[in-house]
């Protein structure tokens, strides 16, 4: 698969709300699909699959069985090689341009 393809999964998935909450909720550790389907209990089980699913298609959830639990692990590293190709170089640019106002205003 193409790094387009790629980002374009992750921005997909980035998108909705929802989905950036669950990845906050697996910020702090793995967790199970039941106790995110508890934390979320304002959506059935179903619905939060379907998130997962999506999270996981982008790379950014990694599912691993452990007898009849499914934990959500988060894997930040397609987020990662989002900000190093469009953020830092975007806010190394602003940064620099922020370092010349403030000389040329101190001159």
């Amino acid at each position: 698969m193409s790094n387009e393809a790629e980002d374009d999964r992750v921005f997909r998935a980035l998108a909705h709300q929802r989905r950036r909450m669950m990845l906050d909720a697996l910020k702090d550790g793995p967790r199970t699909t039941g106790a995110l389907c508890e934390e979320f209990d304002d959506m059935d089980r179903c619905t939060v699959m379907q998130h997962l699913k999506v999270l996981e298609e982008a790379g950014l959830v990694v599912a691993r069985r452990e007898g009849r639990e499914r934990w959500n692990h988060l894997d930040a590293l397609p987020i990662k090689r989002i900000h190093d190709r469009w953020i830092s170089e975007y806010a190394s640019h602003a940064i620099s341009i922020l370092d010349r106002l403030r000389s040329d205003l101190g001159d």
